[in-house]
């Protein structure tokens, strides 16, 4: 049972109770970082001044047993089993390591989406540097139906093997990062066993977030989910599912540690005591995120009521306060139901209103960057489908009184955009390139002459500092 004291209210007083923001600060973007209770960050300095106190004892006895734990704490939300789970530092690493330990021949192709995570794609992009793998990328736009989605990923099957090249992979989210709205991950799943075609389940906004309980019967064969987003883990903290059918698969961890063992040695042993293993010690890292999994489950039974009542709150509230949104700017939400925590409605800003140079990326990241140096907050803000849109995180800290803020604020960002403001700080923006590196001869110096980030955080002015060489 939880202490009467700790009890508090979704919204305003579950902030100003359980969670550690600024005086002042609107945490309007749980989404790119999430944020963890009072009683998490406690329990995280606890464990780091025990590894302090007793540094060999803790990191090679205590925290694997702490591990052990939080593997077993994890599972049940994947519908999955301990020993299909580990964890790593972020969803990025996830998705690296599956991607490196898979062998690609001649001929593949991985699949995936016009919405796919920048850094997912980055990793295919390079790996086809040193692999002999491609990719073929399924252009989508939202507002779009699951059974559209569906349709043109087996439309773009069809297509890579009428040009003679094989389906290896298909990647996808569960939630997307932007816009943000529910992915049919479940239908793209059952679509790949069908085809022959391994799937990976980019969940970066997943666990903690959208309910992934079934994850164990949809089997995909891969998946991984950030806990420091929406589970409120400390960062950093993901966990990626491997199903024990594919863990031969996986021979090393990225990077490549004590864990890892030459393939005469580790085929010699069962592939679930190998993948037990490989993940156990990888580095030295502060591995105290990993082991606050079940601190943070404690606080979401006890104090929040669980699972299914976090989602019921944030889901309303996003669904609620993007139509607030959408009606105090007299625009409209990209879905009257995301089916998430996100919110994402369009701005009453056009670019005819910008003028003929208007450029639609350029304005809505000098919009972006307004928010946390002028306004204490961060609000995602890109320029999608031609128009301007802003997502909000719906979180149980957050009340429809947020939304309605926000919403005044972005009023007044897109009117300083209308006045052309934005203009002039992207013309010293393009004319303060970097820092310059130019040599001195005679000297024997170095003139670096860099840009300092002011107070609000806007590079503002340049200054010339000279390094002289020992």
């Amino acid at each position: 049972m939880a202490d009467p004291d700790d009890v508090a209210a979704f919204g305003a007083e579950m902030r100003q109770k359980h969670f550690a923001f600024a005086e002042g600060y609107q945490p309007l973007n749980h989404g790119s970082f999430g944020t963890f209770p009072k009683s998490v960050l406690e329990y995280q300095r606890q464990l780091q001044f025990e590894s302090e106190s007793k540094p060999d004892t803790w990191i090679r006895y205590t925290y694997l047993d702490l591990l052990k734990a939080s593997r077993s704490a994890v599972a049940p939300l994947l519908g999955a089993e301990a020993g299909e789970v580990v964890l790593v530092p972020n969803a990025t690493t996830g998705v690296n390591t599956v991607l490196q330990n898979l062998v690609f021949q001649e001929g593949d192709i991985v699949l995936t989406f016009s919405t796919i995570y920048g850094a997912c794609n980055k990793t295919i992009e390079s790996l086809s540097e040193i692999c002999p793998v491609s990719s073929h990328q399924i252009d989508i736009t939202y507002p779009v139906t699951d059974d559209d989605i569906v349709a043109e990923f087996h439309s773009a099957l069809q297509h890579v093997r009428a040009n003679a090249k094989t389906p290896r992979l298909a990647m996808f989210d569960a939630v997307l990062t932007f816009p943000g709205a529910r992915f049919p991950w479940e239908k793209l799943v059952a679509v790949c066993k069908e085809q022959g075609v391994l799937s990976f389940v980019d969940a970066a906004h997943g666990i903690g977030h959208v309910d992934l309980s079934h994850v164990g019967n949809v089997d995909p064969d891969f998946m991984i989910s950030n806990c420091y987003k929406w589970l409120m883990v400390p960062r950093g903290c993901a966990v990626l599912y491997v199903p024990f059918r594919n863990q031969h698969l996986i021979s090393s961890t990225v990077p490549t540690s004590w864990g890892y063992l030459s393939k005469a040695e580790r085929t010699a042993i069962p592939a679930q005591d190998y993948f037990d293993k490989l993940f156990e010690k990888v580095s030295t890292i502060d591995n105290t995120p990993y082991c606050c999994i079940p601190k943070a489950l404690e606080f979401r039974s006890k104090i929040c009521g669980g699972e299914a009542k976090i989602r019921d709150y944030c889901f309303g509230l996003a669904r609620h306060g993007a139509a607030r949104m959408a009606e105090i700017l007299g625009t409209e939400a990209l879905q009257d139901d995301s089916r998430c925590c996100f919110a994402t409605v369009r701005l009453p800003l056009t670019i005819a209103e910008l003028g003929t140079d208007g450029d639609g990326p350029a304005v809505a990241k000098w919009m972006q960057e307004l928010t946390p140096s002028e306004y204490e907050t961060y609000i995602p803000i890109k320029f999608y489908a031609g128009a301007f849109w802003c997502r909000i995180s719906a979180q149980i800290y957050l009340e429809i009184g947020d939304f309605e803020w926000a919403a005044a604020t972005l009023m007044k960002i897109c009117d300083r955009a209308k006045s052309q403001e934005w203009k002039g700080r992207n013309a010293r923006a393009n004319s303060d390139k970097s820092f310059i590196v130019a040599a001195l001869p005679k000297a024997g110096s170095i003139r670096l002459s860099l840009r300092v980030e002011n107070k609000v955080g806007l590079f503002s002015r340049l200054r010339d500092q000279t390094v002289a060489r020992q």
